[in-house]
């Protein structure tokens, strides 16, 4: 982009930012994606991706900290075996995803049953996307404020503070079938619905696969955890797919802010770029990029269900100046109303209370949202 262009863009977003009152800012910069940014040249990053001085602090060189071996380091699970017709060879199997469930609740999944082609297909057809224009990509422009949020986007502050996220972003249900609304996604390049909805397919059997090891591994019925997040009926598997552009400041930003997922499990593809960090025993810990993995997270709603006992662990992605990050992020969530999610009765006792009060799916979200605004307020 020419150091004019730069300059009328920077002069435009300025002169809307000046006019419009605070509760317009976010709007402004909704509209302007991060890709623009990006790409137009600036040196300095707009004040509104900027993280408290808190978390500055522990913003280091994602680069530099893959590389460091001392430490823990998120578990490697091999799913070979899983399924195996040896029951000790079986349980043994089970066991370690218990294990890396209940200290972590995030691990790297190998031999998943996914095959390496199916995967860079996903991730070939999600990159031509977002090498579309952006103008072109606008065509696919989701709506929050009309409730339209399916499609190309970026993040909205959804706090009081304000911060925006150095991330834009596509969203689409992928899964089941019957609920998917074709005529949101990319058209461009041309087997992306193909190849996602191949990926979903699949993703929807390790689901099951993983629901079921986690729920005998409570002592539970085989089926019992996927019955309680809805099923093969209710169960969305939703896909976003994160693109980080190169941050001209990397330690003042971050891709995705500190969270845990709301979901049961979530499934996450990268491009091979380290960013996710994982809060772990008061630090963070950066994952490695581990070849033909998928990353899997243990969601607030299966914590909830176990009463605890498998962890949603706190996580948020970093960014750097040299290369773009992309992954590829599929949540399995139940349905919003229909079920109350709240610890299953065998996963309580008198010396194990419920640690979490019953709620629907759409209220626990809710209630998050409520808390991170009020923390905002109190910043």
């Amino acid at each position: 982009m020419t150091t004019a262009l730069t300059q009328t863009l920077v002069e435009l977003i300025t002169y809307h930012y000046k006019k419009a009152t605070k509760d317009q800012h976010y709007g402004i910069f909704l509209r302007v994606r991060v890709e623009s940014l990006a790409s137009s040249g600036i040196q300095s990053i707009p004040k509104e991706y900027i993280r408290p001085q808190e978390e500055l602090t522990s913003i280091g060189n994602v680069f530099e900290e893959e590389k460091k071996e001392e430490g823990p380091q998120v578990p490697t699970i091999d799913l070979k075996e899983i399924d195996s017709e040896d029951r000790e060879v079986r349980e043994r199997c089970r066991q370690e995803l218990k294990k890396a469930a209940t200290e972590w609740g995030v691990m790297h999944l190998v031999n998943h049953g996914i095959s390496d082609e199916l995967m860079e297909r996903v991730k070939k057809a999600g990159q031509k996307f977002f090498e579309l224009s952006v103008e072109e990509k606008e065509k696919y422009a989701n709506d929050q404020a009309l409730g339209k949020i399916q499609g190309y986007g970026s993040k909205l502050a959804n706090n009081a503070s304000g911060q925006l996220e150095w991330e834009d972003y596509f969203f689409h249900l992928v899964y089941p079938e019957d609920k998917r609304d074709l005529s949101i996604w990319p058209q461009t390049p041309s087997d992306y619905t193909e190849v996602t909805s191949e990926y979903a397919r699949q993703l929807r059997v390790l689901a099951s696969k993983i629901l079921s090891a986690l729920s005998l591994c409570l002592g539970l019925e085989e089926g019992r955890l996927e019955k309680e997040v809805g099923g093969l009926e209710e169960l969305l598997l939703q896909m976003k797919i994160n693109y980080y552009p190169k941050c001209p400041q990397p330690e003042l930003a971050l891709g995705v802010e500190a969270h845990t997922d709301v979901s049961a499990l979530t499934f996450i593809l990268h491009n091979m770029v380290p960013g996710l960090q994982l809060f772990y025993e008061g630090k963070w810990i950066t994952a490695k990029c581990v070849p033909n993995s998928i990353i899997m997270h243990i969601g607030d709603t299966v914590e909830i269900l176990s009463n605890g006992k498998y962890k949603s662990i706190l996580h948020r992605g970093l960014v750097n100046k040299e290369k773009v990050r992309i992954s590829w992020a599929v949540f399995c969530e139940p349905p919003k109303e229909k079920i109350i999610l709240k610890p299953l009765p065998e996963t309580v006792s008198e010396t194990e209370p419920p640690l979490f009060p019953p709620r629907t799916f759409a209220q626990h979200i809710h209630h998050k949202l409520f808390r991170k605004t009020q923390d905002g307020l109190s910043n």
